[in-house]
């Protein structure tokens, strides 16, 4: 899947697959993982790129509340 690039501080990149409803994440964090986050609708992932923290959004409405994989790293 292909990730854009994106600024803040928490994420390097995200990319999205509006038929099958996932979210790739690559974190900053050592290693720089990517997280594939499943059923994710796509007013959610249209809105945390309107956020005005990407970050923030993700820690609170994405992570941990729904199934994800690491990918790599």
């Amino acid at each position: 899947m292909k990730r854009a690039h994106v600024k803040c501080p928490l994420l390097e990149s995200i990319g999205y697959d509006l038929q099958e409803e996932i979210l790739e994440v690559q974190l900053k964090d050592e290693g720089k993982p990517v997280w594939r986050y499943r059923n994710i609708p796509m007013s959610v992932f249209r809105a945390m790129m309107w956020a005005a923290s990407k970050g923030r959004y993700f820690l609170s409405k994405i992570d941990g509340k729904y199934p994800k994989e690491l990918v790599a790293g």
